[in-house]
C-alpha cells in the first residue's frame, strides 16, 4: 500500500516511519503518556532520494531542543543497500511537538520528570 505504479514509496509512509523512531525513543526514555498530549504542530522535510519496494529503511530521530510546552526534533530516513542501489539518505526534516494534555484547551508546559528523562544522559 505504500508503494505507486512506479515501485516506490509514497512520500507520506516516512512521517510513519519517523514516528516510529519517536514511540522507541520515548520508550527508551520511559515517557509514558507522550503519545495523545504531544501534537505536531509543524513539520518540514526534505526528499532526497526515492526508496523501493522490499528495501530496508532506517529512521533515526534527535531530540534538538526542548522547551517549555515545545520539543523541536531532527530526523533522517536512509534506505539501505538494495540490488544494485547503495545506502543513500532518502529524507530529511524536522518538527515540533507541543504539550497538550487532555482537557487542555492550549499548550501546557512539559511534566518535569519528562524532561529531565529526555534530557539526562542514558
Amino acid at each position: 500500500m505504500d508503494t505507486d505504479a512506479a515501485g516506490h514509496h509514497h512520500n507520506t509512509a516516512i512521517t510513519r516511519w519517523v514516528e516510529s523512531a519517536e514511540a522507541a525513543l520515548m520508550r527508551e526514555r520511559g515517557v509514558d503518556g507522550y503519545f495523545g498530549t504531544a501534537p505536531r504542530v509543524r513539520h518540514e522535510v526534505d526528499y532526497e532520494a526515492r526508496l523501493w519496494f522490499g528495501q530496508e529503511v532506517t529512521a533515526t530521530v534527535v531530540l534538538e531542543r526542548i522547551g517549555t510546552s515545545s520539543m523541536t526534533f531532527g530526523y533522517e530516513v536512509w534506505g539501505e543497500a538494495f540490488e544494485d542501489r547503495t545506502r543513500t539518505r532518502a529524507a530529511r526534516g524536522k518538527y515540533v511537538t507541543v504539550h497538550v494534555p487532555d482537557g487542555a484547551d492550549r499548550s501546557r508546559p512539559w511534566p518535569p520528570e519528562w524532561v529531565v528523562a529526555l534530557t539526562d544522559a542514558p
